[in-house]
């Protein structure tokens, strides 16, 4: 927790002990962390060079722990001040990054990324970098890195940055597709699903985006956008795949609820990782239940909507409004926009995308 001002574990471990022990010596403190006697004091040592600890004065050989208002409040103020410098540093560099640059306004709209290593990099610092929301659409064939790969995401989801992502149903069809998929939702990230997308941009905070790029070259390479027109472009590309996407959790517009007879929330979430191409095994796995208990629910359903099959049931749910996608501009709000296809099916697999 210390780590983030500097301290390791070590030092983090030895201080806690100094704060609630009182003022241990050197023999007591290495029993207490596990450590010998000479890495305690090395431990000690270096605390005291960062105004943690000191040499306790009336008890030789004995230490005691600063105040961590006072040793800690200095070391936060000093880690704010160097992260100053350091944005200050970054800023400077752009500017003389783009000055140097021959053809600095192409740069301004532009970057050309080639390289697996490059095109990873750029991906994960875009998501490092979001504040506010990271927009997606995925394919089932990553260019640089796979999702089990992308350590920036959950980094990034952890700060609180929203996560939208549309995937392809080919990406359920690969073998760690339901594994990335359960991590998202467990992060509370929004993901629905379609047939197949037009494309793989990245979009953070409608301000920078990363598009990769395909080609005859076997060697992977993406574009970096900054300009205000193509990032207007790749947003409206997203919202309308979002749209028209099926939600593989019901969001806030759904209908749990809202019939006293009608499905529960329970049943709406089966119902929604049915529609998206998961088998019934795979809904119990992501929902941590029962495979009995997703069938059941699945007869209760047919039984509600008045039918005996599941390609029937599929349908009744788009024209009950229990599996909605967002409202259009004057469309009644719970009725699909356009009819299902096929591919909505909810069968025992994954739909193949087209």
């Amino acid at each position: 927790m210390l780590g983030a001002i500097g301290l390791d574990e070590a030092q983090e471990a030895a201080y806690r002990a100094l704060v609630s022990a009182g003022a241990p010596d050197v023999p007591a403190l290495a029993r207490r962390l596990a450590l010998g006697e000479r890495d305690t004091g090395s431990v000690l040592r270096r605390l005291e060079r960062q105004g943690l600890a000191a040499r306790s004065p009336g008890r030789p050989g004995h230490w005691v722990a600063a105040p961590p208002g006072v040793g800690l409040g200095a070391l936060l103020t000093q880690q704010r001040h160097d992260l100053e410098r350091a944005e200050l540093a970054a800023a400077l560099l752009a500017q003389e990054y783009r000055a140097a640059a021959v053809e600095p306004a192409a740069h301004d709209l532009v970057e050309v990324v080639t390289g697996a290593a490059a095109v990873a990099q750029r991906f994960q610092q875009i998501q490092l970098g979001a504040s506010e929301e990271v927009c997606a659409l995925v394919t089932g064939t990553p260019v640089a890195v796979s999702g089990t790969d992308n350590h920036a995401e959950e980094r990034a989801a952890e700060r609180g940055v929203r996560y939208r992502v549309v995937i392809e149903r080919s990406v359920l069809d690969r073998p760690e597709g339901v594994t990335e998929l359960t991590a998202a939702l467990a992060r509370q990230e929004e993901v629905r699903v379609v047939d197949e997308v037009p494309t793989k941009p990245v979009v953070a905070d409608g301000t920078l985006a990363l598009v990769p790029l395909t080609g005859r070259s076997a060697e992977p390479a993406a574009l970096v956008v900054h300009a205000v027109g193509l990032l207007e472009l790749l947003s409206g590309l997203f919202e309308s795949v979002w749209r028209q996407a099926l939600p593989l959790r019901p969001g806030p517009h759904d209908v749990a609820g809202r019939y006293p007879d009608g499905p529960d929330a329970a049943d709406l979430e089966i119902l929604s990782l049915l529609l998206a191409g998961l088998t019934d095994a795979s809904v119990a796995k992501q929902l941590d239940v029962g495979l009995r208990t997703v069938r059941r629910r699945v007869r209760r359903l047919m039984e509600l909507a008045g039918v005996t099959t599941r390609m029937q049931l599929g349908w009744q749910a788009y024209e009950r409004g229990w599996v909605t996608r967002d409202p259009q501009p004057g469309a009644y709000r719970g009725r699909p926009r356009h009819r299902p296809t096929p591919a909505t099916d909810c069968g025992g697999g994954p739909a193949p995308a087209p």
